[in-house]
C-alpha cells in the first residue's frame, strides 16, 4: 500500500513540474530560482542581461548572452520548465486569429445553449 501512495505522489509531483513553466523573459528572481539548476547568481545574471539588452529571442540567444549557460545547460533547464516565450505580442495573422477566437458572435448568430433535462 505504501508503494502505491509513493508512486501516486511521484506522479503528482511530475505533473506539477510539467505544468510549472517559467518564461525567462517575464520571470522575476524568485520564479527563476524555482527552476532546478538556477541559483541566486544565475538568476541575477539572467535578469541583469535581460535588463541591459532586452528580452531573449530564443534558447540559443539565452545561451549566448548569459555567461555559463551553454546549449546543454539551456536544454537541461528547459526540461526543468524554463521557457523562452515571445518577447512581443503576436503579429500579423496570429493577432487576427487570436482576435477572431476571442470575438463575440454577431447578434442573431449565437447558438442556443443545449437544453438540460429536468430533475425529478
Amino acid at each position: 500500500m505504501f508503494k502505491k501512495i509513493l508512486a501516486a505522489a511521484a506522479l503528482v509531483a511530475a505533473f506539477g513540474q510539467a505544468f510549472a513553466a517559467v518564461d525567462v523573459n517575464t520571470a522575476n528572481e524568485d520564479a527563476l530560482r524555482g527552476i532546478k539548476g538556477i541559483g541566486p547568481a544565475k538568476a541575477k545574471a539572467i535578469l541583469d542581461e535581460r535588463g541591459a539588452h532586452g528580452p531573449f529571442k530564443d534558447p540559443a540567444d539565452l545561451g549566448k548572452r548569459v555567461k555559463g549557460m551553454g546549449g546543454h545547460t539551456v536544454e537541461r533547464l528547459q526540461a526543468e520548465g524554463l521557457t523562452v516565450g515571445p518577447s512581443t505580442p503576436a503579429t500579423g495573422t496570429q493577432t487576427a486569429a487570436v482576435a477572431q477566437a476571442h470575438a463575440t458572435p454577431a447578434a442573431g448568430t449565437q447558438k442556443p445553449a443545449p437544453a438540460t433535462p429536468a430533475k425529478k
